[in-house]
């Protein structure tokens, strides 16, 4: 049994995952004192936190075989990553879940910032003032706005405001310009480009190259008149600077909902009529932090398992630089290592990674991630990225990468796993469909399937019948098929992949073993 302490409060629907989890112990210690907390975690495998529990030197030191921390939630300022990294604990968050809800407080803000929304709203609830003339607004349709970071919500944002007739001007120097222009939008390197626009939004994390992204200097070259949105991380704009903006009147507008030090029970930016200041709500929409608590229990559980780290922060790699899609397909190549691992049972002589495309720039981490997922099943728990080839190469296995062209190759991108033992190559490719994990083909078989959940290999000479028997024999057994994926070759054979909706014991597997047109039959769990 693993041990996941979750340590602050998540929707329900996460600790339901957790619960079902047959070989995960949950510990709710989200109403716990922090300082009876340190004696629970002692002995976690995984933990779940948010803002209110701070990673740092106490927490580090109480724990004793911590392998990952899941920080249910897009911010990890609360958490000493480079101490954990020390103690080889992989450190994830949850960074897509709250994407829709910080897009669309965003469009809240933009609206707001142009019409003076939350100002008229009072004064006619509040005050029951009826003064039309008061509240002269302006436009978003032709004005310009800039956009700093082009992730996963400042495109999104970006979009939903071309869509009202807004010019776009995207500034975020580690992603393919194509991205924005694609999108019919401007992409540009020069900063003063940004600084130019009537409004301006911040999409970045918080790091040395972003606190006090925005500061008098860059907001004396503003427009007069600018608005200025912020609901990514509380110190990307310099507060002062700006609130001497805001009463100077360069800065129109003010749309904040991050600040330097949370919570506030007091604020200078409450005070001026130019602003709509939110508590940090970015996240706070039911459907946000259901999506959050259900990302944040799968990827505890796969981690503690040690199947894979997704959203890992302290990889080896530069996660700030290299692109989202890049970092999917390192955790494609660790899934479907760690699969063939599970259905081959021998020992591992070589680890050989094919990489196809543009992916191929990455061909060294692709190695180290399929490594990590073949090391997992051969040595147990105690692999981590900063460890997996030192394993290999102690257990005697070497290690190779080979990148191709994929002008031959139906897919923009491609990966493919091989394990070499003595006798025999497996071998695993897998691609994405959009952000979706697809394995689509397996030891020379062409198929379609998602590595993921309970799965049989079930590899047979090709004759009428094969799947009715197998079919029965999991009936039988009370075995409920989710999903059954075929292929064939010229040499006569077929291999098919089932997914169960339950754990398969080993004599079932051994009963399918005797089917007349079995040749071998495997069990995974990913």
């Amino acid at each position: 049994m693993k041990k996941v302490v979750v340590c602050d409060p998540i929707h329900e629907i996460g600790f339901k995952i957790l619960s079902e989890a047959e070989d995960i112990e949950l510990v709710d210690a989200s109403k716990t004192p922090k300082d009876e907390l340190l004696k629970i975690i002692e002995d976690a495998d995984g933990v779940i936190t948010r803002s209110p529990t701070p990673v740092d030197d106490k927490f580090l030191n109480a724990v004793k075989k911590l392998k990952a921390v899941v920080r249910a939630g897009v911010g990890v300022d609360n958490v000493d990553i480079d101490g954990a990294s020390k103690k080889g604990i992989i450190v994830m968050n949850v960074p897509t879940a709250n994407t829709i809800a910080a897009v669309e407080l965003t469009m809240c803000h933009l609206v707001s910032s142009m019409r003076a929304f939350p100002n008229a709203v009072n004064a006619l609830k509040r005050d029951k003032e009826w003064n039309r003339e008061k509240w002269l607004g302006n436009e978003l349709y032709g004005k310009k706005l800039g956009v700093i970071g082009f992730g996963n919500i400042g495109s999104r944002v970006a979009i939903r405001a071309k869509s009202f007739g807004m010019e776009i001007i995207a500034y975020d120097p580690y992603i393919n310009p194509s991205k924005v222009t694609d999108l019919g939008m401007t992409y540009t390197t020069n900063f003063d480009d940004i600084l130019a626009c009537d409004v301006i939004t911040i999409h970045t994390p918080k790091n040395k190259e972003t606190i006090d992204m925005i500061t008098a200097k860059e907001i004396a070259k503003m427009k007069d008149g600018v608005r200025l949105i912020n609901v990514a991380r509380g110190g990307l704009y310099n507060e002062d600077d700006v609130l001497e903006g805001l009463r100077s009147g360069k800065i129109a507008w003010l749309g904040i909902d991050v600040f330097n030090k949370e919570p506030l029970s007091d604020h200078p930016f409450w005070n001026e009529e130019n602003t709509s200041v939110t508590p940090h709500i970015g996240a706070n929409t039911m459907e946000s932090q259901e999506k959050i608590a259900t990302q944040a229990a799968e990827n505890i559980i796969q981690a503690v398992r040690g199947i894979s780290y997704p959203n890992a922060l302290n990889l080896p790699i530069d996660t700030n630089k290299t692109p989202e899609w890049a970092i999917k397909y390192l955790e494609l190549t660790q899934k479907i290592s760690y699969l063939i691992t599970q259905t081959i049972k021998k020992a591992i002589k070589k680890i050989r990674v094919t990489s196809y495309g543009e992916v191929s720039e990455y061909s060294d981490s692709l190695l180290t991630f399929a490594v990590v997922g073949a090391m997992t099943e051969i040595v147990g728990e105690n692999v981590n990225y900063v460890n997996a080839t030192f394993l290999a190469k102690e257990n005697g296995i070497e290690l190779e990468t080979v990148e191709k062209s994929n002008e031959n190759s139906p897919y923009k991108n491609l990966i493919q796993v091989e394990l070499l033992t003595d006798t025999k190559s497996y071998t695993i490719s897998g691609t994405m469909f959009e952000d979706n994990f697809r394995v689509v083909e397996i030891e020379g078989f062409e198929l379609e399937f998602e590595p993921k959940g309970n799965l049989i290999f079930f590899r047979n000479t090709d004759v009428p019948g094969v799947i009715g028997e197998v079919g029965m024999t999991l009936a039988k057994n009370n075995i409920n098929i989710a999903d059954f994926r075929l292929g064939r070759n010229k040499k006569g054979e077929a291999v098919a992949v089932i997914l169960t909706d339950s754990k398969i014991k080993k004599d079932v597997i051994e009963e399918l073993s005797k089917l007349k047109a079995a040749l071998s039959v495997h069990y995974a769990q990913i």
